[in-house]
């Protein structure tokens, strides 16, 4: 097979809070900006995309990919508990109509890290209420959805619920989600009533959520204790997404796991920008995972993409990573599109200093760049490189 399955979905990714710009009623937020934090950035404008979407989406049509993926902002949408917003939700709404006037699939997330901050002052996702207020918010947002065919209800909800874990010790001496330390059970526990009761209100819809894929790999004969590393981190949210429409994998490295837990980074292995393993052959591995693991559910490839300043290296990485991906197809996995981190260089939780995107965005003017990478992977997704990976 040198092409892609029909209607494969070509584009890029972004989430709100890291590109919108001035999120104040969140809960990141108030993180960043807590007198005496340890985060070392505060997301500030971000690149300002939530008054420079038109151009963005200019810019995703114009590479020649087909999709898009961005996320609804609950803060914005409902800012005080009980009172949604209308405007936010007309803003929202002229966003998913500006993609079905370029001719791209909107990819819509619901809910990608962030939260009102009103819902984690009042016990967030482990309060007796949580699932009933995502389920409420979700309903005001199904008006907006007409046209829209994929909905992914939590970004990486075993991420969050790790986060969750390091934000309590105020640390970040590992941040690779697989390195972690486990999610608290009630961390996970109610992002996946939360997912189901989401989907409830979808019925009409395509919809699933996404999970950070790690990976994982056994070392010095640690299977065992790899499976149960593996379980709390990753493969509970996956079974959580054994009846859904489909499932979004987000890979980029990988873990491995000894006897007494994760392992360092192999010495003289090379690593990107944020010290995480270079490690193309991630994808194609953890779509694997996924359809071994739940069967029969669809798999959309909603972030993959490596964090460096040499664009050359990202292109490198990503026709790695495309190659194990379309030779998972071949063999038979049911992947509909990929969808790369990010379209811009944007806020990385906590810093500026990571840039996966495809373009550059300066800080002080939030001018657009296209770089090299993002016409090389345009040509890939239109047909027009000679070579497909």
């Amino acid at each position: 097979m040198r092409n892609y399955p029909e209607g494969f979905l070509w584009g890029a990714s972004t989430s709100a809070h890291q590109t919108e710009g001035n999120n104040v009623a969140s809960d990141f937020w108030a993180l960043e900006n807590r007198p005496g934090g340890f985060l070392p950035e505060r997301s500030g404008d971000a690149c300002d995309s939530y008054h420079r979407w038109r151009e963005d989406l200019d810019i995703v049509k114009g590479l020649g990919f087909n999709a898009h993926r961005f996320s609804v902002e609950w803060a914005r949408v409902e800012p005080a508990e009980g009172r949604v917003s209308l405007a936010e939700l007309a803003h929202y709404r002229r966003v998913i109509e500006g993609c079905l006037e370029r001719g791209l699939t909107p990819v819509v997330t619901l809910h990608h890290f962030t939260s009102p901050l009103w819902f984690q002052k009042a016990g967030g996702w482990t309060a007796p209420e949580a699932v009933e207020r995502f389920r409420r918010y979700v309903r005001a947002v199904l008006p907006i959805l007409d046209g829209v065919d994929w909905v992914c209800t939590i970004n990486e909800p075993n991420m969050l619920a790790m986060m969750a874990s390091m934000m309590k010790a105020e640390k970040r001496e590992e941040n690779v989600a697989g390195a972690m330390p486990p999610p608290d059970q009630a961390m996970a526990d109610g992002p996946i009533a939360a997912h189901r009761a989401a989907r409830e209100e979808l019925g009409g819809f395509c919809s699933g959520w996404t999970i950070a894929i790690q990976n994982f790999e056994a070392v010095g004969g640690a299977d065992a204790e790899c499976a149960e590393w593996a379980w709390s981190r990753e493969d509970q949210f996956l079974d959580a997404a054994a009846s859904d429409d489909f499932v979004g994998v987000q890979a980029y490295t990988r873990v491995r796991i000894g006897r007494d837990g994760a392992l360092p980074v192999p010495d003289g292995a090379r690593r990107t920008m944020n010290g995480w393993e270079f490690y193309p052959a991630a994808l194609g591995n953890a779509v694997r995972h996924t359809a071994a693991r739940i069967p029969g559910v669809p798999i959309l490839v909603t972030e993959n993409g490596i964090a460096t300043a040499d664009d050359d290296e990202r292109v490198e990485y990503t026709r790695g990573a495309l190659t194990g991906l379309r030779e998972a197809i071949e063999d038979g996995v049911d992947v509909r599109g990929y969808l790369h981190w990010s379209l811009l260089d944007n806020y990385e939780w906590g810093t500026y200093e990571p840039t996966f995107g495809l373009v550059a965005v300066d800080r002080a003017t939030f001018a657009r760049t296209v770089k090299p990478s993002a016409g090389w992977l345009g040509d890939v997704a239109s047909g027009r490189a000679a070579q497909l990976p």
